[in-house]
């Protein structure tokens, strides 16, 4: 026997080892209830229809716990197969969802925005953020931190209960 065969071999031997150890995944549960060790069973397993409920499971909850669970398998699996398919599926599933949460806080800023009646520089100089900016908040390619997004409230409220104050036109 050559080295090379004793390594296939053990290998081979470890590779079963683990997957007799590892809990077959309990089908009648959804995904999300599913431990750790059924996880790994399952994606080293060829069953493209348990494969495909981990799929969904990671697109309802990117950062939730069977996305959890997946992220910690495949840092101990080899990068082939099943493995690289399931972190595109992590990496496109969360850059997804975080472009439609930049999109949901652009339509807030807007409206922020549109309550105060301020031109956009001069709401973003009264924020104190370069023009730019707060043009990349308004478009959703940037996300402001949250104690700017408290500012913004806080200067749209102020000119929007303004406005409402003035006296109107007289008669």
């Amino acid at each position: 026997m050559t080295v090379t065969s004793e390594v296939r071999g053990a290998n081979r031997d470890e590779s079963s080892a683990r997957n007799q150890s590892a809990a077959p995944p309990p089908l009648d549960r959804p995904v999300e209830f599913w431990p750790t060790a059924a996880i790994r069973a399952a994606l080293e397993n060829d069953d493209l229809s348990v494969w495909q409920r981990i799929v969904v499971a990671i697109k309802r909850d990117p950062f939730g716990r069977t996305a959890r669970q997946v992220e910690e398998v495949l840092e101990t699996a080899r990068p082939y197969g099943v493995s690289r398919a399931m972190s595109e599926v992590l990496v496109r599933t969360r850059e997804h969802l975080e472009a439609n949460e930049c999109a949901e806080v652009a339509k807030h800023v807007h409206l922020l925005l549109e309550r105060s009646g301020l031109g956009e520089l001069e709401f973003a100089s009264r924020i104190g953020v370069p023009a730019g900016d707060f043009v990349a908040y308004l478009r959703g390619s940037a996300s402001p931190p949250a104690s700017l997004m408290i500012r913004m409230g806080r200067l749209s409220e102020r000119f929007a209960k303004m406005r409402n104050h003035r006296p109107g036109p007289a008669k």
